[in-house]
C-alpha cells in the first residue's frame, strides 16, 4: 500500500513537472495575403529548453515604454463620416476606437486648415491683428457641411468637433479609457506671417511664410485657446506640436516655416511658459514633427537650449524619407543623445495615392498607382508608390512597396529602435483617397464609396488593429536579437501584468519557420507566407 502511494506521488510530482514545462500561448492573431483578418489561429506551445539557433527575447531588457497607437482625426474624415447613414458611421468608429475593435489609444488631430480640409485655407481665429483673440473660436470645426454644396452628404450637421466628441464618448464608455490626443497646427492664422497668406506657389515663390516675431505670444495664446475649448467639452488634450513640418513642404499646401532655433526659441520662451502659466503643464510638446533622417538640427536646437529642452516631452517623426527604413541609425543616435526623451511617430500614409506624375518623375506610369479599393492584392503586393518613386530625390530609398509591409516593418522595426509609438494618418477617407483641397490624395485604413455604398477595411488596417491590441500605453519594448531571416520582422513587449506579446511579419511568398525564445522557454513557430503574426503568451 505504501510502495503503491508512493509511485503515485512520483507520477504525480512528474506530471506536474511536464505541465510546467509546457505552456501555451493565450491567443495567436494573424493577418495575412490569404484572407486572414486580425483572425485567432492556433495557440503556440512553448517548452523549457535550450536551443542556439532562436530569435532571443530578453525580459531583462527592458527598453522605452509605449505611449500609444492610432490614427488621426482629421476634416476630411469628418467629411466622409457624414456622408454615410449615422448607423454605419457609428460601427466604424466602434471597430476603431473600442475595446471590441482596434481599441486606437492615440489620435492626431488639426488645429485649423491642413491639406485634408475640404475646402482649406481657414484657422480659428479670423480677424486680421487680433492679438487678444477675441474672434477664436471652434465654429468652423462644427459647422458641418451643406447638402447644396455636397450632394452626397447625409448628415449635413457633422463635422471634426463632432468626431472629436463621438470618439471621446466611446474611450469614456469602456474599461480601457486610455486615449490621448496630439494637436497641432499646419499653420498659424494668415495674418500672423510674413506672406500673410496660409501658403503661396506662384510667381516663382513656393513657400508656407514665417510667423512674425511679434506675433510669437499670439501664437502660443492661440494654440493654447484651442486646449481651452476641448477642455470646456471635457476633452483633455494629450500633447501638443508647435506646427507641422516646420521645414515646409514648397508650399503645396497649408504650411509655416519654422527653422530649429526659432522652434526652440518659440517652445522655451513662449509656448512652454503659456501652457504653464494657463493650467496645461501636463499637456506634453512635442517638436519638430517632420521627417526622421532630418530631425538632427532641431534636436540639436531645441535640446541645447535650457528652457525648450525642460518643456519638450520628446520628437514627433513622419516616414516620408524612405518607403522601407525608419531610419534605425538616426533613431539610435537620437535616443543614445536624449535618452530620457521620446521619439514618437505622428504622421506617415500611402501618400500621393493616384496622383499624376509630376515633371522630376521619370516611370510616370508606375508612380500613378490604380485598382486600390476593395482589392486586397494591392495592400500586400509592390503596388504602391510615393511623392519621390522615379525621381531624383534618393531614388533607392524610394522604391515600389507594399502597404502592408511598410506599416509593419517600419513598426517592428521602429520598436526595435527607440520609437514610443505610431499615429497614422486620417483613420477614413473616401475611395480616392480624398477629400483633399489640393488634389493630395492618400490611403486609409478605412477607404469608404459612398455611391455604391461599400466600405473598405484596407488588409494595412488589419495589422495596425494587431499592433494596437498587443502594444498597449504602458507596455515595455523588450530587447530582442537580430533575425536571420531578411524577410522576417520580430519585436516584444512585456506587459504590466508579465505577460508577452510577439509581433511579427513575414515579407515572404513563403512560410519561416523559426526557434522563438522567451528566457527559458522555447516555441517552434512559423510565420505564414506574407503575413502579420501576433502572439500573446504568459511564462
Amino acid at each position: 500500500m505504501k510502495t503503491s502511494i508512493h509511485y503515485l506521488a512520483l507520477a504525480t510530482m512528474f506530471l506536474s513537472l511536464g505541465a510546467c514545462s509546457q505552456v501555451q500561448s493565450s491567443r495567436v492573431l494573424l493577418t495575412d495575403e490569404s484572407g486572414h483578418k486580425c483572425e485567432n489561429v492556433n495557440n503556440i506551445s512553448f517548452r523549457k529548453a535550450s536551443v542556439t539557433d532562436a530569435i532571443v527575447v530578453n525580459p531583462n531588457e527592458k527598453r522605452q515604454t509605449i505611449e500609444g497607437f492610432g490614427g488621426s482625426l482629421t476634416e476630411s474624415s469628418a467629411f466622409v463620416l457624414a456622408s454615410i447613414d449615422p448607423a454605419e458611421r457609428k460601427a466604424i468608429l466602434h471597430e476603431l476606437f473600442s475595446e471590441e475593435g482596434a481599441n486606437f489609444s492615440m489620435v492626431r488631430t488639426q488645429i485649423g486648415a491642413s491639406d485634408f480640409s475640404v475646402e482649406g485655407k481657414y484657422s480659428l481665429a479670423e480677424a486680421e491683428n487680433d492679438v487678444e483673440l477675441a474672434s477664436f473660436t471652434l465654429d468652423r470645426d462644427k459647422e458641418g457641411f451643406s447638402k447644396a454644396l455636397y450632394p452626397q452628404v447625409v448628415d449635413e450637421h457633422y463635422d471634426l468637433y463632432h468626431l472629436m466628441k463621438d470618439v471621446y464618448a466611446i474611450k469614456q464608455a469602456q474599461t480601457d479609457q486610455t486615449y490621448r490626443i496630439v494637436a497641432n497646427t499646419w499653420t498659424a492664422p494668415a495674418w500672423m506671417k510674413d506672406n500673410h497668406k496660409y501658403y503661396e506657389r506662384e510667381n516663382g515663390v513656393s513657400r508656407g511664410g514665417a510667423l512674425l516675431p511679434e506675433y510669437y505670444q499670439t501664437y502660443a495664446d492661440y494654440l493654447v485657446r484651442f486646449l481651452e475649448a476641448y477642455r470646456q467639452e471635457g476633452i483633455e488634450c494629450w500633447a501638443l506640436t508647435p506646427v507641422n513640418e516646420p521645414m515646409g513642404n514648397d508650399g503645396g499646401w497649408e504650411s509655416m516655416d519654422f527653422p530649429p532655433a526659432v522652434e526652440a526659441d518659440f517652445i522655451g520662451k513662449y509656448l512652454g511658459p503659456t501652457l504653464h502659466a494657463r493650467g496645461f503643464d501636463n499637456v506634453k510638446i512635442l517638436g519638430f514633427d517632420q521627417n526622421t533622417f532630418e530631425m538632427g538640427p532641431y534636436t540639436a536646437a531645441i535640446y541645447g537650449d535650457e528652457q525648450a529642452n525642460n518643456y519638450t516631452h520628446g520628437m514627433a517623426l513622419h516616414w516620408y524619407g524612405s518607403t522601407f527604413s525608419c531610419f534605425p541609425n538616426v533613431l539610435d543616435s537620437i535616443h543614445a543623445l536624449y535618452p530620457e526623451k521620446s521619439l514618437l511617430h505622428t504622421e506617415g500614409c500611402i501618400d500621393n495615392l493616384g496622383c499624376p506624375a509630376w515633371p522630376g518623375v521619370t516611370d510616370p506610369v508606375g508612380f500613378t498607382e490604380s485598382g486600390w479599393f476593395n482589392n486586397d492584392s494591392f495592400w500586400w503586393n509592390n503596388e504602391a508608390t510615393d511623392w519621390a518613386y522615379s525621381t531624383p530625390f534618393w531614388p533607392e530609398l524610394h522604391p515600389a512597396y507594399s502597404a502592408v509591409h511598410r506599416y509593419a516593418s517600419y513598426i517592428i522595426d521602429g520598436m526595435n529602435h527607440w520609437m514610443t509609438g505610431f499615429i497614422d494618418w486620417n483613420i477614413v477617407l473616401d475611395s480616392i483617397g480624398g477629400p483633399n483641397h489640393v488634389s493630395n490624395f492618400a490611403a486609409a485604413p478605412v477607404m469608404i464609396d459612398y455611391q455604391q455604398g461599400i466600405t473598405y477595411f484596407t488588409p494595412y488596417y488589419y495589422a495596425l488593429k494587431q499592433f494596437s491590441l498587443s502594444m498597449r500605453p504602458g507596455d515595455v519594448v523588450l530587447g530582442i536579437s537580430e533575425s536571420n531571416h531578411e524577410n522576417l520582422h520580430i519585436c516584444a513587449v512585456q506587459k504590466a501584468d508579465g505577460s508577452y506579446a510577439i509581433n511579427m511579419l513575414n515579407t515572404a511568398k513563403d512560410a519561416i519557420t523559426f526557434n522563438l525564445q522567451i528566457g527559458e522557454y522555447v516555441a517552434d513557430v512559423t510565420a505564414p507566407a506574407n503575413s502579420v503574426q501576433t502572439i500573446f503568451v504568459a511564462l
